[in-house]
């Protein structure tokens, strides 16, 4: 015979395992949004530099390429908007799982709390 569980306890279950992927996953995905923050930061100083520091400001406008050729200039600058792009989707997970992490511990903080309160063993608790 099976023992039938209330769909309640199913939901609770369910949301168990879900915060424990999302714990599990968290840390990776910080780690991952850090090194693109870093990466579009490099790659979007270095077009910047290469748009109007050289030319301009150093004065230097030509190399082995013509620094302030209309072609380049469109196609580091489209460079520059996707670096600037990646810059923003990776600033944008960052905060994210910044703050879903926060708010899972927030939430075991109440889960231990109102296990506490029932006066309950802590059996399926973090």
């Amino acid at each position: 015979m099976t023992e039938e569980r209330h769909p309640g306890v199913m939901a609770i279950e369910t949301y168990e395992e879900f915060l424990q992927r999302v714990e599990a996953v968290g840390s990776k995905m910080r780690v991952l949004s850090g090194v693109t923050i870093l990466v579009a930061l490099l790659l979007a100083a270095t077009y910047v530099s290469q748009l109007l520091v050289v030319p301009f400001l150093l004065g230097v406008t030509t190399q082995t390429v013509n620094l302030v050729d209309p072609t380049l200039i469109a196609f580091e600058s489209g460079l520059l908007i996707l670096a600037l792009v990646w810059l923003y989707v990776g600033v944008r997970d960052y905060q994210f799982m910044t703050k879903l992490a926060r708010q899972i511990r927030e939430i075991r903080s109440v889960q231990s709390d109102l296990v506490k309160r029932i006066g309950g063993s802590g059996e399926g608790s973090a």
